[in-house]
């Protein structure tokens, strides 16, 4: 690769292969990768424990009631903190490292975090609901009826999420580059796919 800087932003639906994606890009691409990652550098950052992170990351993935409830997200705090706050730091980091070096970040609101960053690519990786339920159970070993109530609750929590903190939608295409089923394509050629449309418009080299 040439030393321009890439950054590869992922929104996914739970069980659409969102996170394989990211890792897969991130290797054939040679790009530092982040997820749960970010977790950890928030709390070198700020001095706080990963507890008050990692609850807060919790709480994100859960119901749109548990996420808003009376007060708002930014009414719930976690060591002290505000839910606001959190989301303010994990902002900063993601910030600064996309600052630092190219790398490839898998939700956690980053394509409106880094809106002011020419070089992104924003990704948003869904599938139909039958598919996803199936990849779920699999991997988590879950039935069919507690895989898919899980994917409406993570997803949920998700898009309440997404929606607060950004006053965009999750997953509207218009928030994104490119919008792909990898039910289509698996998750091999979605990675191919990725990385053709990227370069196509100049954010991929």
């Amino acid at each position: 690769m040439e030393n321009a800087k890439v950054i590869i932003n992922i929104g996914r639906q739970l069980g659409s292969g969102g996170r394989q994606i990211g890792r897969m890009l991130a290797d054939r691409l040679q790009l530092a990768y982040y997820d749960k990652e970010l977790v950890g550098e928030a709390s070198k950052a700020s001095g706080l424990c990963k507890d008050c992170f990692e609850k807060a990351d919790e709480r994100r993935n859960r119901s749109l009631s548990g996420l808003l409830g009376l007060s708002g997200l930014a009414g719930t705090a976690f060591g002290g903190l505000s839910n606001e706050e959190l989301f303010r730091i994990q902002s900063e980091v993601i910030d600064r490292l996309a600052a630092e070096k190219s790398c490839v970040f898998v939700g956690r609101c980053a394509d409106y975090i880094l809106r002011h960053r020419p070089e992104c690519f924003n990704v948003f990786v869904c599938a139909p609901l039958e598919y996803r339920i199936e990849q779920v159970a699999k991997q988590l070993n879950l039935t069919s009826k507690a895989a898919e109530e899980k994917i409406r609750k993570t997803d949920k929590g998700r898009a309440a999420y997404y929606n607060f903190y950004t006053e965009k939608v999750w997953g509207q295409a218009d928030s994104y580059h490119l919008c792909v089923d990898t039910s289509v394509l698996g998750l091999e050629k979605t990675v191919d796919l990725i990385e053709t449309m990227g370069r196509m418009r100049g954010k991929v080299r």
